[in-house]
């Protein structure tokens, strides 16, 4: 008796639109590191809506102007200030000052403290992540500092070092270091476990542990706190400079000060604008960049997204 072989059923065209929906959702587990975007794109993509949120803040202003608000003596508008402000930064008057060399002098002081803050910062930071004697002593601590206005510091900071470079540094630093040390806190406590236990695995201990495993894995957290500390380091100088002047010295706090008291109001606005434009440079050149950078190289942000990750 013949036997025929019977093939074994074709399953239904619904199972197979079933299994390829499937596995492209397997596919999307998959990331690739996007590529760095082109130079001009990333620095536009960053650029326009600051350059947007400039305008805007100028419209405002001069709208302020427009309603009769305050006299225009006591309030200038955008017109008055901006040839102010370019007059200022060529050659100045003997009321604000030259405005460029007094901001070279307060960016080296900015650097210079900021510099001491990182080292100083993370090294505490580290110590109290790693030792939980520590972290039960100063945790705390940290945070406290990091909430006290650095103007409270001044009056101390002049009883010490007099007015001198060394009691605007003081208020820089106790206004910097809190926060990098946080960050890096903040960074280590948020390491997934799992990487931990891997680094462990493969043998990773001591110092190989902290260069290959902690410090890479803290990264973001740390930048954030990079970032915030920069902001406490610039308020704090800005807040020591205009207490604890040096005399022949310029700074923008020096330059505040003069125009303040001179009623030299267009000049004050001017110096304002060039501690705002130094802040938004600052983020946009150097701590944007940066955290753009850490969160593509983890598949967090898409290339040109500003950052984001949705």
């Amino acid at each position: 008796m013949a036997v025929t072989e019977s093939s074994s059923p074709s399953p239904p065209p619904e199972a197979d639109d079933q299994l390829t929906g499937e596995l492209a959702g397997l596919d999307e587990l998959d990331i690739a590191l996007p590529s760095a975007p082109k130079r001009l794109g990333e620095v536009w993509q960053s650029a326009w809506p600051k350059l947007a949120a400039v305008a805007l803040g100028l419209g405002i202003w001069q709208l302020v102007v427009w309603s009769g608000w305050k006299p225009t003596y006591l309030l200038p508008g955008p017109a008055k200030v901006l040839p102010t402000l370019f007059h200022n930064l060529m050659g100045g008057n003997p009321i604000s000052g030259h405005l460029l060399k007094a901001t070279s002098v307060t960016l080296r002081r900015a650097l210079t403290g900021y510099a001491l803050s990182m080292v100083i910062g993370t090294g505490l930071g580290l110590a109290v992540a790693r030792s939980r004697i520590l972290r039960a002593a100063l945790g705390s601590l940290i945070t406290g500092f990091q909430t006290m206005p650095s103007v409270a510091w001044v009056p101390l900071a002049v009883v010490l070092f007099q007015t001198s470079e060394r009691a605007i540094l003081f208020v820089l630093l106790i206004g910097a270091i809190p926060s990098i040390a946080n960050g890096v806190i903040s960074g280590i406590d948020n390491i997934p476990p799992l990487l931990l236990r891997a680094g462990r695995a493969l043998g990773a201990s001591g110092y190989a542990k902290y260069r290959h495993v902690v410090l890479p894995a803290a990264l973001p957290g740390f930048v954030a706190g990079m970032k915030q500390a920069w902001a406490f380091a610039w308020r704090s100088l800005m807040a020591g400079e205009l207490i604890a002047q040096i005399a022949h010295r310029p700074s923008l706090g020096r330059t505040l000060d003069n125009a303040s008291s001179q009623n030299d109001n267009a000049g004050l606005m001017a110096a304002m604008l060039v501690i705002l434009i130094v802040g938004l440079l600052m983020d946009a050149l150097v701590f944007g960049r940066l955290e753009r950078t850490v969160l593509r190289r983890r598949g967090l942000a898409q290339a040109g997204d500003g950052g984001g990750r949705l």
